[in-house]
């Protein structure tokens, strides 16, 4: 058997094998309040653990710097988002106040 095609089977296991495990485990059973609470708020985590850098700390720097267009551009979206929950309005006022702040710096 050619090598990537090992290859290929070994990543569909890895990939697939821990999604099916707790699928399977758990699938009968009834979870804590208190755990779906926590797994709720695991992608807020994660997205506030990929942009908090990308939103302060520049690439060309490692310095901190609060006014940096995305961060400028961060902070009224995130209103806007809270406020309006709609998600293509956060999207195209988002783009608009980039395009805004880029005009301005």
């Amino acid at each position: 058997m050619p090598e990537y095609l090992l290859m290929l089977a070994g990543m569909c296991i890895v990939t697939y094998v821990p999604r099916w495990i707790p699928l399977v485990v758990l699938s009968g059973r009834r979870l804590p309040e208190w755990l779906i609470e926590w797994l709720d708020l695991i992608p807020v985590a994660i997205l506030a653990a990929l942009l908090f850098p990308l939103l302060v700390i520049p690439e060309e720097g490692g310095t901190i710097n609060f006014f940096q267009p995305e961060l400028l551009t961060a902070v009224p979206t995130a209103i806007i988002a809270f406020r309006l929950k709609s998600l293509s309005i956060t999207v195209i006022a988002g783009m608009l106040i980039f395009w805004l702040v880029g005009l301005l710096l």
